[in-house]
């Protein structure tokens, strides 16, 4: 499963990258809106020096043609830049035209199986289930990205399972479990995969018996 990193911060995506651990990033507008008033093409430029993996990028209008205009000035940012459209209709209709034209396009905001047949038919790089915010809803989330994986599966359609919205460790696992192709997290949850008070105990067990043992 691929490691992305949900978020717009260049600190947090050096870190992260320094690791070894992270395979692509996602944006939205409101992770670009916490960087305070930075040049938005400059700074996905930025983070895509960083990344040589796929770094998703959302459009902001609602219309086809708004999001088309604006899927190809990110597209000409940088060749791992991957157009984020919400699904809907014109999100749809955006997708299948930007992706005619050899424009990767990750379709977002899927809360349902039904969508994410939908965007496999559009021709979608990535669908991007939201597993928290359905969670918050008193939904499954983790169970759509079970459905979607088990239809793409029947079909053998190219769209890759993106497992978003994860809020904690639990959510990485168990989409790893179900089989997703990629789970995107922001740096906090990469952090706490990593780190286990049993590790740290152990360590400094081991440090304690060198130090008597000198």
């Amino acid at each position: 499963m691929k490691f992305f990193l949900d978020t717009a911060n260049l600190n947090e995506i050096r870190e992260a990258a320094a690791l070894g651990l992270v395979d692509g990033v996602t944006t939205n507008p409101s992770l670009v809106a916490k960087e305070h008033a930075v040049d938005f093409k400059q700074h996905v430029a930025a983070i895509c020096e960083i990344v040589a993996g796929d770094v998703s990028v959302e459009v902001t209008s609602l219309e086809t043609e708004g999001m088309r205009k604006e899927g190809r000035g990110y597209a000409a940012i940088a060749p791992n830049v991957v157009v984020k459209c919400p699904l809907t209709t014109d999100g749809l209709k955006a997708t299948r035209q930007l992706t005619s034209e050899g424009i990767k396009v990750n379709v977002t905001l899927c809360f349902s199986a039904a969508q994410a047949i939908l965007a496999a038919k559009a021709a979608a790089v990535y669908i991007s289930p939201f597993i928290g915010r359905l969670d918050d809803v008193g939904q499954n989330g983790l169970q759509l990205v079970a459905d979607i994986v088990k239809i793409y599966k029947n079909y053998d359609w190219k769209t890759e399972v993106l497992a978003a919205s994860i809020r904690h460790p639990i959510h990485v696992i168990e989409a790893a479990r179900i089989g997703a192709d990629v789970a995107t997290m922001p740096f906090k949850v990469m952090a706490q995969l990593i780190n286990h008070p049993l590790t740290e105990k152990g360590l400094q067990q081991f440090l304690a018996d060198w130090r008597k043992a000198g």
